[in-house]
């Protein structure tokens, strides 16, 4: 099944105009992959399936079609260093002083769950008894987010980054595939939220992962979203992106903090006022 050039286009418009996604020409590939299924499903040809998208009365086609080429690539641990930097550093530079303190963490962009419930496991390594975290995780996308709240996952899944000792601790059997304990299931809210759009109202956050999602989109929107993150980023919070993401040369109201294999950013209003945090303990090669 192959689109006609005017077909990619439409999809291309779309897509963009929904999500800020770029889909350059020699991208058809990519976009037949992707909505071959929702036309098999639907018994149609693909060039026949988005035409009867763009002849749609209801939004609910499209939104199919964005979500079919939002790329929801993940895995446990993913990349090993922000969590390693979450566990060692940014935890305790963020409880360090006297008191109760609840912290709030925003897992954006956040697939099918692997991330915000890595991110749920290193807290309840990391945290101390005086400190405690809510964790809200979203996406564009409602078909991966049931997923993450079911917080099943097949055998494939699972051997993509977990370490079995957390298996052990966090997972038990279901059938052929692992679900994730209903206390780390409790402990994190999924919403559905595009980045395009302003922050979810309401909530002002210590710690912001924001992970190999900026790599898709032009300067211009990776500007919005950055100043949208900046606004509602604690002045002493931390923003953690991809490995190959990074705020130098996009927006100047961020500093970057190196940590260990990584680094993670601070808002520059901190770094202007006072040095960045040091790093208190060696980091190690990943979490224990």
């Amino acid at each position: 099944m192959t689109l006609t050039t005017d077909s990619f286009e439409f999809v291309a418009d779309l897509v963009r105009r929904r999500s800020a996604i770029q889909l350059e020409a020699g991208k058809e590939y990519l976009v037949e992959s992707r909505l071959a299924p929702l036309a098999r499903r639907a018994g149609l040809g693909l060039d026949e399936f988005v035409r009867s998208v763009r002849a749609a009365a209801s939004e609910h086609e499209r939104d199919l079609v964005v979500e079919a080429l939002t790329t929801n690539e993940t895995s446990w641990f993913r990349d090993g260093a922000p969590f390693v930097a979450l566990h060692q550093h940014i935890i305790p530079s963020l409880t360090a002083g006297p008191g109760t303190r609840r912290l709030q963490v925003w897992s954006a962009a956040c697939s099918t769950g692997q991330e915000p419930y890595s991110i749920a496991m290193t807290l309840q390594d990391a945290l101390p008894a005086h400190a405690e975290a809510d964790i809200l995780a979203t996406d564009l996308s409602e078909q991966v987010l049931a997923r993450a709240r079911s917080g099943l996952y097949s055998q494939l899944e699972i051997d993509r980054g977990l370490p079995a000792a957390m298996r052990g601790r966090h997972f038990e059997a279901d059938g052929a595939e692992w679900r994730i304990s209903s206390h780390l299931r409790s402990s994190v809210r999924f919403l559905r939220h595009n980045l395009l759009d302003p922050p979810p109202a309401g909530r002002v956050f210590d710690i912001i992962f924001l992970r190999n999602v900026l790599i898709y989109f032009d300067v211009a929107t990776k500007q919005q979203i950055l100043a949208r993150m900046h606004r509602v980023l604690r002045p002493d919070g931390f923003l953690v992106l991809g490995a190959a993401e990074t705020t130098i040369g996009v927006d100047d109201d961020w500093e970057r903090l190196p940590l260990g294999r990584g680094s993670v950013y601070c808002p520059r209003r901190l770094a202007s006022g006072s040095a960045p945090p040091t790093v208190p303990t060696p980091f190690g090669s990943g979490v224990t």
